[in-house]
Parts: C-alpha cells; sequence; structure tokens
C-alpha cells in the first residue's frame, strides 16, 4: 500500500472522528469493564495473561467480540496449546493519555506481554506530538518497572495536520522502540488501511477479514515474546 493511500484514509478519520468519537468512546468502555477474561473479573488472578492496550481498533468496534485481533490471537494460542487469558484493554476514542490513566489497572495480574496499540485518537485530535510520546513512554516505563515485554505498534497521523506534524508523530514510534528496546510493529494497519474490502462501510474500522490480517501482523511480533512454558 502506497503512503498516499493511508493518507487518504486518515483525512477520512480525521473528518468523521468529531461527531462519532461519544458512541466510539461508549462501545469501547462497555467492552473493558471489570468482567470474566479482564483484570478485576471472575477469573484467576495467577493465569497467565497478554493485554493490550488500545482504542477502537484493539476494542473491535463494529465487530462481535470474538472477531477483534485480540480474541483472534486468543484462539490461535488456544489452538498451539498455550492457556493465556487474553485482556482486551482497547477503549474507544481513547487517547495516550487515556492509556497512561489505565496502566496500573490493566497489568493486574500475571501479565507475560504488553501489547501497546496507542496514538491514533491523538493523531486525529491534534494532540501535541511531544505529549504523546511522554504519555507513550510512562507506559513503557510502568511495564519495564514490572519487567512486562511490550510490543509497541504504530500508526499514522492524518495529514491535516501538516507533513511535518506527520512526521514527528510517526517518528515517536521508531525512537520510543529503540529507546525502550521493545518490539516494533511499524504500522498496525498496515496491509487494511485504505481497502475497501478490509474495512467496514465507515472506511475507518477494520472488517472480520481487516482484523484477522491485523492479528497476523502482531501475532508475528507476539509469538517470539512468549515464554515458550511457564
Amino acid at each position: 500500500m502506497t503512503r498516499a493511500v493511508v493518507l487518504v484514509l486518515l483525512a477520512t478519520l480525521a473528518a468523521c472522528s468529531g461527531e462519532s468519537a461519544p458512541a466510539r468512546s461508549a462501545q469501547g468502555a462497555r467492552r473493558a469493564q471489570p468482567g470474566p477474561g479482564a483484570p478485576g473479573g471472575q477469573t484467576d488472578e495467577a493465569k497467565p495473561r497478554i493485554v493490550f492496550l488500545g482504542d477502537s481498533l484493539t476494542a473491535g468496534l463494529g465487530l462481535a467480540s470474538s472477531e477483534s485481533y485480540p480474541s483472534l490471537i486468543g484462539a490461535r494460542l488456544k489452538q498451539l496449546g498455550y492457556d493465556y487469558e487474553i485482556v482486551n484493554a482497547g477503549v474507544s476514542g481513547d487517547t495516550s493519555a487515556g492509556g497512561v490513566r489505565r496502566l496500573d489497572w490493566s497489568l493486574q495480574g500475571d501479565v507475560k506481554v504488553l501489547v501497546v496499540a496507542l496514538g491514533a485518537n491523538d493523531g486525529l485530535r491534534g494532540l501535541p506530538v511531544e505529549e504523546m510520546r511522554r504519555n507513550l513512554r510512562q507506559v513503557l516505563d510502568g511495564a519495564k518497572a514490572r519487567g512486562i515485554p511490550v510490543i509497541l505498534a504504530g500508526m499514522e497521523a492524518p495529514p491535516n495536520n501538516g507533513p511535518d506534524y506527520a512526521r514527528e508523530f510517526r517518528g515517536v514510534y521508531s525512537a520510543l522502540a529503540k529507546e525502550h528496546g521493545v518490539r516494533f510493529i511499524p504500522f498496525l494497519l498496515q496491509g487494511v488501511a485504505g481497502d475497501a474490502s478490509l474495512n467496514q462501510p465507515d472506511g475507518i474500522h477494520p472488517n472480520t477479514r481487516g482484523a484477522e490480517i491485523i492479528a497476523d501482523l502482531v501475532w508475528r511480533e507476539l509469538e517470539p515474546a512468549l515464554p515458550r512454558r511457564y
């Protein structure tokens, strides 16, 4: 996919974000509430966990809960004989600052890997790049202090804030991945963004097939990060 196609998609995202954010936030919050399979729910806190900290792309907005990319990864783990609890800590409309606020909650229990997929809404709102950098660094520092391996997923900023903003925004992810020595996915929507056949009618959120492609992308970094056995 060319970067031009990605930028066209992100321009669409920016145009749609203002009027649809409340609805996205409401659904994401419901998915992130404590319950079976989530911190604070009726579950075995000693069971090893993989936590996905993100926004609507992680929450699986518009999909059945079993179709979100974290759930697809959970199903793959079971097929391979792993017994992990998948914690989908995705909240639609959330920014990197929201991820910081939810970090302690998200890292309860025996977390073996943290997947961080935040920043899309920072870019859509044109929030300061340095603010996002501080927030993501705080998330990475929090995981490091607990000895939790991290996979950092990058995002692209929409073009309406100018090329300098987009370049600085993109550079935050690669710089932090190098700084913290974490596994890195340059663009969470690689191979999905801009392809109508892989997205829902809103042109923003991946459909079932798009989520499968994202799951494959994340899996390539997650599988080597898993403890062989616990």
